[in-house]
């Protein structure tokens, strides 16, 4: 019983260290795993009331960004995509120095960015399925890709000081 709890301890321990990978790995299999479950059970276009004339599941092959901006740009998404990887790689350990809310919140925008170019590599479109009918139809990367703005503009406006890492870049 005793090496259960060490284990068990040493698991918590990880986890509280890496707690944005962990974060980020989740969102995206929990994005592609919601998305391939529509993929198998319905066909693009098809509509599932769930609360009717409120609250749908619609399978939506998207060719654009958020939206449905820049439609059938694939290359350009792709290429920003990439590059937000990359940028995100570069200014990793002065995320890591920030602000909790900060950091959560570009773990999370990332996650979001990473979970849709999956699709896009994938099949040229991202799967959204979350219909509201009064806004466009979403998928969990993309709740993740808004939640982590207002996290990054929250920390900005309201918890970082002019001593926080982030905004004394040398």
């Amino acid at each position: 019983m005793k090496k259960f709890f060490a284990t068990v301890e040493l698991v918590f321990a990880i986890l509280y260290i890496h707690w944005d990978k962990v974060f980020f790995l989740g969102v995206v299999a929990f994005d592609q795993f919601t998305k391939a479950v529509v993929m198998r059970s319905m066909v693009p276009g098809e509509s599932i009331p769930i609360i009717q004339n409120i609250f749908h599941l619609t399978y939506v092959l998207n060719p654009g960004a958020a939206f449905g901006i820049l439609s059938n740009q694939r290359m350009f998404l792709l290429v920003t995509g990439a590059v937000l990887i990359l940028a995100t790689a570069y200014f990793y350990p002065l995320l890591k120095k920030s602000d909790g809310f900060l950091r959560l919140g570009a773990t999370a925008i990332l996650s979001g960015a990473v979970a849709n170019l999956i699709d896009r590599v994938q099949t040229g479109c991202v799967v959204d399925f979350f219909d509201f009918r009064i806004w466009p139809v979403f998928n969990v990367a993309d709740i993740a890709i808004v939640l982590g703005m207002g996290l990054m503009i929250y920390a900005i406006l309201f918890r970082l000081d002019g001593s926080d890492s982030i905004r004394n870049v040398e």
